[in-house]
């Protein structure tokens, strides 16, 4: 130790932000230079829009190499390696505009445009720079070329087969899935999304590139993509009915719990309109949400179903379609104080509207047949919401001249029937 010496580092080596002495200095149109890894943070982990030293509002987020910088650190290092400093690497360079230019242009030419989106697929997977430089140079307008295209491409031709299980469709890789992966994986802001949605008939795009994918993995995207986009836009009202024919075959399929609760999520925000509700039921959701119920034992999974099942019950399609599948009323009673509070809560809303609206002579032989109205008893008599309890309530009461006194009441709940 006695022949290291303590060395100043000069002032100018080192990045304002880490305080460190700087791998790979880039420079803001502000003039000051930071660390590449730190300023990147900064604008694209944190999302601030300023420069951390000046305060300046960044129109421009490119980021320039500082090349003489980076040499004389370089060169620095190297002279005293004796006091235990390591020389450091050269930075790979980073993609330049330019080059993204180039790739998103061969795009529009048929023999170099999955090359090209393989390209450009790897940038954007490089880091989040690229992903903000692929926004910045108009990256989703290409995009949309290469959809409506291939969509265009495809209109003749009748949407492929897609058997459960069917794995062989990973194998098959066009330009439509890398477009759609490319666009998932840029992660694109707030305003990208908005103006994306203004662009173009975004929606109608995905749903035709739902109906004719051929692989899982671009479903997967096309409904993260649609998740994301409803959560900057209204496009509620713009949807139809092919939009929740492929989001009950998604469901159906449960590929994974991310994307099911993704594609569940999307649905209760889509269903926020009564016109909605109606179309959804048309593509047989009611059915294929009972029957997810049936099989999930996944706590999130359940109450975000049943949040979907109480929207949709609120149509008298979706009551309906409820009553005539054989385990729809069953099965959402039977979750009341099996799931959580949340599921406990759109369960009895579920029923509520049932009974309000559907309750004819048969419905409601069925409710107390199946143990609904024990379960409503039971609702009266254990510590739970106000609401839920006003609402177990008044549907006791709206069938009292059926359901009171009734043998297949459990001895122990007919007291908790309201006089």
């Amino acid at each position: 130790m006695d022949d290291h010496k303590i060395v100043e580092v000069p002032p100018f080596f080192v990045c304002p932000i880490s305080l460190e002495i700087m791998k790979d200095p880039v420079t803001l149109h502000t003039g000051i230079t930071y660390d590449r890894d730190s300023i990147e943070k900064w604008l694209y982990t944190k999302k601030n829009n300023t420069c951390p030293v000046t305060k300046q509002v960044l129109l421009d987020i490119e980021l320039t190499p500082n090349l003489t910088v980076r040499r004389l650190i370089q060169s620095w290092c190297t002279l005293n390696l004796l006091t235990g400093e390591e020389r450091l690497p050269t930075p790979r360079l980073p993609v330049s505009k330019s080059e993204i230019l180039k790739l998103l242009k061969d795009l529009k030419c048929p023999n170099l445009q999955m090359k090209s989106l393989k390209r450009l697929k790897a940038v954007v997977l490089e880091n989040e720079s690229n992903k903000r430089l692929m926004e910045a140079v108009g990256g989703v307008n290409y995009l949309c070329y290469v959809l409506n295209e291939h969509d265009n491409n495809m209109t003749s031709s009748s949407p492929p087969d897609r058997k459960d299980g069917d794995m062989e469709g990973f194998e098959l890789v066009t330009p439509s899935d890398e477009a759609i992966s490319i666009l998932y994986h840029m992660n694109l802001s707030q305003t990208g999304l908005q103006d994306l949605f203004k662009t173009c008939d975004f929606v109608a795009m995905l749903t035709h590139v739902m109906q004719r994918a051929t692989n899982y993995e671009t479903r997967t995207y096309a409904v993260m993509l649609f998740k994301s986009l409803f959560e900057v836009a209204d496009v509620t009202m713009s949807l139809k009915t092919e939009f929740f024919n492929e989001l009950a075959k998604f469901l159906a399929d449960q590929m994974s719990q991310k994307a099911t609760k993704a594609a569940l999520k999307l649905l209760i925000h889509a269903c926020s309109t009564g016109r909605n509700r109606i179309r959804a039921t048309e593509a047989t959701m009611v059915q294929t949400l009972v029957n997810m119920l049936l099989d999930s034992s996944d706590k999130r999974v359940s109450e975000m179903v049943l949040m979907a099942l109480e929207q949709l019950c609120q149509c008298a399609e979706g009551r309906s379609e409820l009553l005539k599948h054989g385990a729809g009323l069953a099965v959402v009673s039977k979750k009341i104080f099996r799931v959580s509070p949340v599921a406990s809560d759109r369960a009895v809303r579920i029923v509520y509207s049932v009974a309000k609206f559907s309750g004819n002579s048969s419905v409601v032989a069925e409710m107390l047949q199946i143990g609904v109205v024990g379960k409503l008893c039971l609702v009266l008599q254990v510590d739970c919401g106000s609401k839920m309890k006003e609402k177990a309530m008044e549907v006791l009461k709206m069938h009292a001249r059926v359901w009171n006194n009734s043998a297949c009441i459990p001895h122990t709940l007919a007291s908790s029937y309201p006089s």
